[in-house]
């Protein structure tokens, strides 16, 4: 993310809330009366009063001035509060941005959830708010205190805010034209810091592989060198503070110079002592501290907002749309969606390898599979062959060191969260049930789903006494009221109504009696499209088409009586030792 979509992100959050800056800009102006007055006001009492031998109309004029003073105390109040009406929603966007997409990495294909990153970028937000509060302060104040200080240098005599303006106009183009390598420097100071902290991070928590490789002279050099990155941002970011020290020495400090030494020429062409004394009043309580604030905060402010927004924004995008995404498209249950031509969509696994580490023994090694609509396939295996994991890189949860798992013709890896919530769903052995009403529970999946539909949902799955129990689809559930095999149901209920053409139960009825769990899979078998168990009982290999085989050495693909023949793991899970007959041949999992 560059520049220019810092400027687009801040032009646009500005843009949205003109309103708000409308009320800050007009409390800015009254708050400036001080700014606009000051000078001539005392110019008046100086003149009128303390010179002219009239102490008390002196006294009248800065009196009036100690009353704009207190308007502009009053007014300083309520541009506070119309700062936050501007700075706060702005903040909750870019901190939605920020969860949306941490919630998007934790759910996409091969993500996972960085908490760390998280808390990284919340601080961030923080920095964000502060900094983007501040810039709207010193570029208002600058605005209306400078121009205040103008307009009443050009009331008391024009020559005098020409001499004025000559200066400052410099001193503020010579920090801007300053301001890009400010922010280049800026950013590249950051990141230094970022690269030493995670370089030194690294070599600490491998301190003990260092040592033992011998590798303590690169690391350590691998070290130094961000840190002689990071000293040498440092200097530069120091010879920057130089030209804003140089920027507000002609800007700020200059014009007082000039009114000095042309104070004698300015009463030799009738500018009175009062009008000399306002127009250095205009010039040290005016426009020296407005340019001042306006440097230091754009220097130092303005640089951390555009160098740290830039690194959320390049973290997680903002995009230019921010209208959240339509609602997924729902087909009602028993005609789930096609693939072009009509054919209903199909699962294929190619040459698929995953492994826990870089070191691990793969728990697949080039797997191939493929499954068509109605299909229904129980995976079986001990503990530790991967069935679990299967079925997380099919569902497109874990990403595959090498190989493609396609659902309807598409990648997993590169369907977002809501189109793969559309093409498949999930249910882990431990199931997720919510506070609320059954019914929402149960629409979880299905938002649009009718009371028929549950009902009919309820008795396909032998749901219908666990609803009654609960008080019907209206009653409260409370998850932690509810056994393990009740919340298994309401899950599989959840699941069966759900629009997508793959399920897959990962040990899902795993605490439902037998006969349950097999009404509950009969209901999923006569569900349109394609259905996995992973299975914990025997049971369900004998209901399934098909049974795939996974032990740690080639999978085996087949029918129960084709697996009996051929594998001794199958025969080990059904609890038959003795060795057939007539041996028939099973289906390896190989690539076709």
């Amino acid at each position: 993310m560059s520049r220019s979509g810092v400027r687009r992100v801040t032009w646009r959050a500005l843009r949205a809330r003109r309103r708000a800056l409308a009320g800050l800009g007009g409390w800015s102006l009254v708050e400036s009366l001080p700014a606009l007055l000051a000078g001539y006001l005392v110019a008046r009492a100086v003149d009128e009063g303390f010179l002219a031998g009239r102490p008390l109309n002196g006294l009248a004029w800065l009196g009036v001035l100690a009353v704009a003073v207190l308007v502009g105390a009053a007014a300083t109040g309520r541009t506070y509060r119309s700062l936050g009406a501007v700075v706060e929603p702005f903040r909750d966007e870019v901190a939605a941005q920020v969860v949306r997409g941490a919630l998007g990495d934790a759910t996409r294909a091969g993500g996972r959830p960085d908490s760390a990153a998280v808390t990284r970028l919340t601080h961030q937000m923080e920095i964000v708010r502060d900094t983007f509060a501040g810039l709207l302060m010193v570029t208002r104040g600058f605005l209306f205190s400078a121009g205040a200080a103008l307009l009443g240098l050009l009331a008391l005599a024009p020559v005098v805010a020409a001499l004025a303006a000559v200066p400052l106009v410099a001193g503020l183009g010579v920090f801007l034209a300053a301001l890009p390598a400010m922010v280049t420097h800026q950013r590249a100071y950051v990141r230094a810091g970022e690269q030493l902290g995670q370089s030194a991070a690294t070599a600490l928590a491998g301190h003990r592989d260092v040592l033992a490789c011998g590798a303590q002279t690169r690391v350590t050099a691998e070290v130094a060198r961000w840190v002689s990155a990071q000293a040498a941002t440092e200097r530069m970011l120091a010879r920057m503070a130089a030209i804003r020290s140089l920027s507000l020495g002609i800007g700020g400090w200059l014009p007082l110079l000039v009114l000095m030494v042309a104070a004698p020429w300015l009463v030799e062409r009738g500018l009175t002592a009062g009008a000399v004394l306002g127009a250095l009043i205009y010039v040290s309580t005016g426009l020296q501290p407005a340019l001042h604030t306006l440097v230091q905060g754009l220097g130092g402010g303005g640089l951390r907002y555009v160098v740290t927004l830039e690194n959320i924004l390049r973290t997680y995008p903002v995009s230019d749309d921010q209208r959240p995404p339509a609602p997924a498209d729902r087909t009602p249950h028993g005609r789930p969606p096609t693939a072009p031509g009509g054919r209903s969509p199909t699962v294929e696994v190619r040459g698929l390898t995953f492994a826990y580490g870089p070191r691990a023994r793969p728990v697949l090694r080039n797997f191939s599979l493929t499954l068509a609509d109605q299909d229904h396939l129980a995976v079986v295996g001990p503990s530790g062959a991967g069935k679990s994991t299967l079925a997380a890189l099919m569902a497109g949860l874990v990403a595959p060191q090498a190989g493609t798992v396609h659902l309807a013709g598409a990648p997993v890896t590169a369907v977002d969260p809501v189109g793969l919530a559309r093409m498949r769903v999930l249910v882990p052995q431990e199931a997720y049930v919510f506070t609320g009403s059954l019914a929402d529970n149960l629409r979880y999946l299905r938002p649009d789903a009718d009371e028929h539909t549950l009902d009919v949902a309820l008795d396909a799955l032998g749901a219908r006494p666990l609803a009654a129990r609960l008080g019907g689809l209206s009653a409260p559930v409370t998850p932690a009221l509810l056994s393990a095999g009740e919340r298994q149901l309401i899950a599989a209920v959840r699941a069966w109504l759900a629009p997508a053409p793959l399920v897959l139960l990962d040990e899902a009825t795993c605490h439902l009696d037998p006969a349950l769990e097999a009404t509950v899979e009969a209901a999923f078998a006569r569900r349109p499209g394609s259905l996995v168990v992973i299975a914990h009982r025997i049971s369900s290999a004998l209901r399934a088409d098909r049974v795939l085989v996974l032990d740690g050495d080639e999978p085996l693909l087949g029918t129960h009586e084709q697996l009996m023949a051929r594998s001794a793991t199958y025969r080990m899970l059904v609890g038959c030792w003795d060795d057939p007959v007539v041996p028939s041949r099973a289906t390896s999992a190989r690539p076709g």
